[in-house]
């Protein structure tokens, strides 16, 4: 078959897999993506490269690990890493504009501090920042020139600051606006736009297109209106099973962290009501999902167009008693939606390991071009056409901090999962037994082979990727007589 060249790119923040019907969840309400996997392929070991906003989004762009392209942090909490892309880093958008393509980004951008979608010549407005942007002039205006009320939000909850010094975070609120005054309304609209000019070209001229829409949510805090806040009744809400977490044997820094979102100030009744708002965010922004699915079709797009959904992490939301996201790679915050539909390929779930920054190749395979050079990625089309293909077996990932540095590297394989914390305390979880990581087992005798060879396997892994963890790793691990000297800045491995 020829590969559909347009490519409708829709990605969320901080969405737990969770959520998704298509995923399990028996009680959510989300249509537009559960119909979009049923007629696309479903993965279900997708993951992020970094649980981090900023990171993740420059992997998806670049094509490269965050310790190559160098925006480790959010600008917003910067620790050290750079504030934009290098102008000689490839992105996705330049060898896609050289093959005629129009391009256009609506919604969450957070690829550096200043630099926008405009930077690389696409389509559409810089909106900056990492939350909803309710007081942009762009967004004020198109409330004015539809007759919606302004934002104004009640019953805020706050978490409590540990410190004492008053009330801490806000999680969630009551968004005094009805569904179509929301922001998740006001992304979907000016999506809309331009898919409606990019197809009338696409008809005329056959000129193709890549169009993105980044929502905001369900980032917290969850300020959504009525009808989601109080969509799903608590009481059909499970808590996690980690909730039961004690942080026993685990890095210190998990239970400071804790405590620094006050995840223990919440009783369970509360936890109950705050998952179930969020899953009334994530509802109402299937619901504009829904629009622009029915729009490809209304605009005879849909077997013209490849539709591509995914997170850039996940989001705790009480998980292990924590909230948001931080140095914990938990399942929770990694393992990330993966749907892609292309048109004329059959319906497939896929249990292969795939990663975020695979996207970037794929993409520019689905519009016939190569990947760019260097490429971290690699292209998930073979999987998509049911193309023999192995695929991986395992996924490693990499974190460097958020509110403050703290550097860590992961290890997941389809049974187990090495965190190589360089402060002292590594964690090992046996994701069969233990399937809510609730038991380090990373000192216990018995598995101590598995944990010599995931300790070897990740730090040969490290060293070819390049990534500096491995010289920490080089003195400091259980890696026998492989160890690559550093001399001189060039490391070589020893047999």
């Amino acid at each position: 078959m020829t590969s559909p060249r347009n490519v409708l790119f829709l990605m969320t923040d901080q969405h737990r897999v969770d959520t998704l019907g298509c995923y399990g969840n028996p009680v959510v309400r989300t249509p537009a993506l559960d119909g979009l996997a049923a007629e696309g392929t479903r993965f279900d070991r997708f993951y992020t490269p970094t649980a981090i906003c900023t990171p993740a989004r420059a992997s998806l762009f670049t094509g490269l690990h965050p310790f190559r392209h160098g925006l480790l942090v959010n600008p917003e909490r910067n620790g050290g890493g750079r504030d934009e892309l290098a102008d000689d880093h490839p992105t996705l958008a330049a060898p896609l504009r050289a093959a005629g393509y129009n391009l256009g980004h609506v919604g969450k951008w957070h690829i550096g501090r200043e630099r926008g979608p405009e930077f690389h010549g696409m389509d559409g407005e810089h909106l900056p920042g990492a939350l909803n942007p309710f007081d942009h002039p762009s967004y004020e205006r198109w409330l004015k020139e539809n007759g919606h009320p302004p934002f104004a939000v009640d019953n805020p909850v706050f978490g409590k600051a540990p410190n004492g010094t008053g009330r801490g975070h806000l999680i969630a609120g009551r968004l005094r606006q009805p569904p179509e005054a929301t922001i998740e309304a006001f992304l979907a609209d000016r999506t809309l736009e331009l898919l409606e000019g990019y197809a009338a070209e696409f008809h005329r001229t056959g000129r193709p297109f890549l169009l993105s829409c980044h929502w905001y949510g369900p980032h917290l805090p969850y300020l959504i209106p009525d009808h989601y806040y109080d969509m799903y009744d608590p009481d059909l809400v499970p808590l996690p099973a980690s909730m039961a977490e004690t942080f026993a044997g685990k890095p210190e820094v998990q239970r400071r962290y804790s405590e620094y979102w006050s995840a223990d100030h919440f009783d369970a009744d509360a936890w109950r009501k705050l998952i179930a708002v969020y899953w009334g965010y994530v509802t109402m922004i299937d619901d504009q999902i829904g629009r622009l699915l029915t729009a490809l079709r209304e605009l005879s797009l849909w077997d013209e167009t490849s539709v591509v959904f995914t997170a850039d992490h996940g989001e705790f939301t009480g998980a292990h008693r924590l909230n948001d996201k931080g140095p914990a790679m938990y399942e929770d915050i990694y393992r990330i939606p993966g749907i892609v539909r292309v048109p004329g390929t059959t319906a497939a779930t896929v249990d292969a390991f795939a990663n975020l920054i695979d996207l970037n190749p794929t993409i520019l395979d689905l519009a016939g071009l190569p990947p760019q050079q260097p490429c971290d990625g690699e292209s998930l089309l073979p999987l998509l056409r049911g193309e023999p293909a192995e695929g991986r077996d395992s996924v490693v990932a990499e974190f460097h901090g958020h509110h403050f540095p703290y550097s860590q590297r992961m290890l997941r394989d389809r049974r187990h999962k090495l965190v190589f914390n360089p402060e002292g305390v590594h964690e090992l979880y046996d994701l069969d037994a233990d399937p809510h990581e609730l038991r380090n087992v990373y000192a216990a005798p018995a598995y101590a082979a598995v944990r010599r060879e995931l300790t070897v396997r990740l730090y040969r892994e490290l060293l070819r990727r390049g990534d500096p963890a491995y010289t920490w790793m080089s003195y400091m691990a259980d890696i026998g007589e492989g160890r690559a000297p550093d001399v001189d800045g060039v490391a070589d491995e020893v047999a």
